[in-house]
């Protein structure tokens, strides 16, 4: 298998969660350091973990990376498209600039990375996970071009699913709220908070919900690939909000903002 963004927080986690399950992982990212040290950690908890230093907005660094877990592994059963760029900032204020950078990383990559994986899961049966975001379902406020992003891996997961599940493709798209492991907004986002209100200065742009635990996060994956499961909210109460947001958009916003 293959966890884009493989060498820390989520991505980690993932690795380690279906490496104990048995799988034989390739974790890429684009830091060889943390990713080497990643590998090392993992290969010495006693999983079958290689390491491969790619950048999936580039088509050479992707071809490369399903080269060699084909040649090492010789079949390939899973791809985890983890790796992703969130963002703070008013949406008027975000430029075009920053919107490409988004959707380039966020969808157009893992597009990219997933179109070379696919014939050969669909040799295996295999899967896909594409890892979204609460934002996926509900867009927030002062996040810049994160939601619309994000909405976007959810169509195309769900494009994905309507075309090849019945070849014997499972796509899984994951929504979690803020991860326990990300750094602080302050961290991440120093240079995009200026003029914000504090609610964008906290993890998942203030939303109200506990952050997640991602080593329990990267366990309920890896069931909901055994069950084949199309989707997996966490926290799975966010499940309601989304439902009456489609009921009704207007009581869907007053919620986004009672929430966060």
């Amino acid at each position: 298998m293959i966890v884009t963004g493989g060498s820390r927080g989520l991505g980690r986690a993932i690795a380690a969660a279906f490496g104990a399950a048995g799988a034989r992982v390739v974790i890429a990212a684009r830091h060889e350091g943390q990713l080497a040290k990643t590998a090392a950690e993992l290969v010495q908890r006693g999983y079958d973990v290689a390491a491969r230093v790619a950048d999936i907005t580039r088509p050479g660094d992707v071809d490369e990376l399903l080269g060699f877990t084909i040649q090492r592994h010789g079949r390939l059963d899973v791809l985890v498209n983890n790796a992703g760029m969130s963002s703070r900032g008013a949406l008027v204020d975000t430029t075009s600039e920053v919107f490409r950078a988004s959707f380039e990383l966020n969808l157009i990559a893992l597009a990219q990375v997933t179109r070379a994986a696919i014939p050969h899961l669909l040799e295996t049966r295999g899967h896909v996970v594409n890892i979204g975001s609460l934002a996926s379902k509900a867009a927030g406020r002062f996040l810049g071009p994160y939601p619309a992003a994000k909405h976007a891996v959810a169509a195309y997961s769900q494009q994905l699913r309507l075309e090849l599940e019945p070849d014997g493709l499972h796509v899984l798209l994951v929504c979690p709220g803020p991860i326990a492991t990300e750094q602080s907004p302050e961290e991440r986002y120093r240079d995009q908070l200026a003029g914000l209100p504090e609610n964008a200065r906290r993890p998942g742009g203030g939303v109200k919900t506990r952050r997640l635990d991602p080593d329990a996060l990267a366990r309920d994956i890896v069931r909901a690939c055994e069950r084949r499961q199309r989707e997996l909210v966490r926290p799975a109460k966010a499940r309601l909000l989304f439902v009456l947001a489609q009921m009704s958009p207007k009581l869907g916003d007053w919620l986004v903002r009672k929430m966060t």
